[in-house]
């Protein structure tokens, strides 16, 4: 068994420096590690908000949580609202974490469903400890010594600008022994006899061979796209937008710990609040309202001063047909696009990660590791999609052909079965490892309205008294749990001013 020796990193970004962090932290110097950027080439990245799966990265490279939300001005994440996705004037919060406590078989929300049917029931948001602390812009980290109160439960994530972090991970990297090569590729050879990538070859005439090649350059795919011909599956019958203007505001209260989604008339508008800023972001479908209008709308919309001039971003939702091809790993947008809807982009950088250390190859590049990694990633990605797919099509509005067309459209079948199976009985089964839990389905489904016809029968178990005295246990404990917990600004304002070393205790109260 020959192992390999030379992993090159092509681009970096949020992609280039998160795959030069854990891989100088996991492999302890094994391989030699060279990252090629160039400074003349920008990063998409625009601010970003993330999903709870990002804190296990974190640790897993060394970061220290404090000095992270410090270094790249972050904040906490919760969940995300949605406003106007169902009808306009309508909202609802995608949190996450667990929604109540199960009784029984079964969850918190089948007994909900039962009583929702004679009105005794509250809003859903009200029987989560996230959801009812994001919407009283609340926050503290889940106390360990209270595992069986909600606050014990809380789940979270954060919002923080990403070029900030890509310079942090490239700090920890380089101190680590990754060596940083600044220069843009001009070729890449490949090797006639079986198509395996050889070497790069940067504008100064510098050769740069590798065993292994990792594509973070983007939506360009400069390896795995340009040189490699590996090919791209396009989602755009199901997923329509195909630009995003994105614009940073002055911050202004309230300083949420959620992102928001407010759905256009041809797409929808992100906020993400970070301490020095606010990230917004208009995400539209070019076939349906023009760029100047987007730029108009999401200007219109700002809650503070505009900081920049916008940044205009054209994409093709979907992924390459094989990720991983031969000697080469695309990883971020090299690999695919799903629009930032559901804030998956760093999460599926990281899972491939991950997914790629644990199938790492000899240089054999044995054809079965290369295709279980596939396989895992197109599933992944696949179910990210459909969890994207279901915000558009379950959907009231009619007001614009944009939503008519979304409303109306087929979708996946693998997406379909689980609406289908929801809207009998209010059940769904999360598939192997996909990504959302079934609390998220839950809360999008009925946040978008798809209402089960029937609870599950097993509910008429247990009588409505105390199915009513059940629900209001669970909301009268997770309102006192919320009136204990600090408003998010406070929270986050004893972080950065705590000295270093200090900053960990002066934040769990």
């Amino acid at each position: 068994m020959r192992q390999l020796k030379r992993i090159l990193i092509v681009g970096g970004g949020s992609a280039g420096w998160m795959t030069a962090a854990l891989f100088s932290k996991l492999f302890r110097g094994r391989y030699d590690i060279t990252l090629v950027e160039s400074d003349a080439i920008g990063t998409i990245g625009v601010g970003e908000a993330t999903i709870p799966a990002i804190r296990k990265f974190n640790e897993l490279i060394g970061l220290d949580e404090n000095d992270f939300i410090r270094r790249t001005q972050g904040s906490f994440k919760l969940g995300i609202q949605f406003v106007d996705w169902l009808r306009k004037g309508d909202r609802y919060m995608h949190a996450f974490g667990v929604i109540g406590r199960d009784l029984g078989w079964l969850r918190c929300h089948q007994y909900w469903l039962k009583m929702r049917e004679s009105g005794g029931a509250g809003d859903l948001g009200a029987y989560s400890i996230n959801a009812a602390a994001a919407l009283e812009n609340r926050f503290m980290r889940p106390d360990p010594k209270m595992r069986s109160s909600p606050l014990g439960q809380i789940t979270y994530a954060f919002q923080f600008d990403a070029g900030l972090y890509a310079r942090y991970l490239r700090q920890m990297s380089e101190a680590a022994g990754v060596v940083r090569r600044e220069g843009k590729v001009c070729a890449v050879q490949l090797r006639a006899e079986d198509g395996f990538v050889e070497s790069v070859t940067l504008e100064d005439g510098e050769v740069i061979a590798a065993d292994l090649f990792v594509d973070c350059s983007g939506f360009r795919g400069l390896i795995i796209e340009e040189a490699m011909k590996t090919g791209y599956e396009a989602w755009t019958q199901w997923l329509p937008c195909d630009r995003a203007i994105a614009v940073p505001c002055a911050r202004t209260e309230p300083f949420t710990p959620y992102t928001r989604a407010t759905a256009r008339d041809a797409g929808w508008q992100w906020r993400i609040p970070l301490q020095h800023r606010t990230g917004n972001g208009h995400v539209f479908s070019s076939r349906h309202m023009d760029e100047a209008e987007a730029e108009r709308v999401l200007l219109a919309n700002l809650d503070g001063a505009q900081l920049a001039e916008p940044k205009r971003i054209r994409f093709v939702t979907g992924k390459r047909r094989r990720i991983w091809n031969r000697n080469c790993v695309a990883v971020g947008l090299a690999a695919g696009f799903l629009e930032p809807l559901e804030s998956t982009s760093l999460h599926l950088i990281q899972s491939s990660l991950i997914r790629l250390v644990r199938l790492m190859p000899d240089a054999g590049f044995d054809p079965a590791n290369i295709d279980e990694f596939n396989r895992q990633t197109d599933f992944e990605y696949e179910r990210v999609r459909d969890f994207i797919i279901l915000h558009y099509k379950a959907t009231e509005r009619d007001d614009t052909p944009f939503w008519r067309h979304c409303r109306d459209m087929p979708v996946p079948d693998t997406l379909q079965r689980k609406i289908d199976l929801f809207r009998a009985n209010g059940r769904v089964f999360r598939e192997d490892d996909e990504l959302f839990t079934e609390e998220s389905w839950i809360q999008v489904f009925l946040g978008q309205g798809i209402t089960p016809r029937h609870p599950d029968p097993l509910v008429d178990v247990t009588d409505e008294a105390a199915i009513d005295r059940y629900l209001g246990d669970i909301r009268s404990v997770v309102g006192k749990c919320v009136a204990r917990m600090p408003p998010h600004p406070d929270y986050v304002a004893r972080i950065v001013q705590a000295p270093q070393g200090q900053a960990a205790g002066a934040s769990q109260t």
